[in-house]
């Protein structure tokens, strides 16, 4: 996936996903999407800041994520924060569902985009959450990543 970065083209990213929880792993899935839904994310307008992946009906599914209408497509429009099912092939829906139910993992999205292919794709992140003494952690660490950075740039 690594090579796609520069091709691809993002809609949506949830930028408290990393901040709020320590990802272990990611991985991109497709998503069932109408027209209307697909017209409106090619406008660029989504948010999957509130989302979360979960299991619906023995299925992985996209919850809270809002996708607003698309104004031509009046009569025939979606519902903006519908249950969307997401696609992986069955191997890894399998692990995932599982490692929801027993391990208390969870599935945040990362950031929601269109392949080289033009193919809406999103990108979730195999997550725990995170405890107030490790976000603290975390900016130490930063806070001395840049002062470090400082120091060297000052005496080099």
């Amino acid at each position: 996936m690594a090579g796609t970065q520069g091709a691809r083209k993002e809609v949506a990213r949830n930028r408290r996903a990393r901040r709020e929880y320590q990802i272990e792993d990611t991985m991109e899935v497709g998503l069932v999407l109408t027209g209307s839904e697909v017209k409106s994310l090619r406008e660029g307008r989504a948010s999957i800041s509130e989302a979360y992946a979960g299991e619906e009906k023995g299925e992985l599914a996209l919850i809270n994520a809002h996708i607003p209408e698309y104004k031509p497509a009046e009569p025939f429009n979606h519902e903006p924060r519908r249950v969307r099912r997401l696609l992986a092939h069955r191997r890894e829906k399998d692990r995932l569902l599982g490692l929801i139910r027993r391990d208390g993992y969870t599935l945040v999205p990362m950031s929601l985009y269109f392949n080289p292919r033009g193919i809406a794709k999103l990108e979730i992140g195999l997550a725990r959450g995170k405890k107030l003494a490790d976000k603290r952690e975390d900016v130490k660490k930063r806070d001395w990543e840049r002062q470090k950075a400082r120091l060297l740039r000052e005496k080099g």
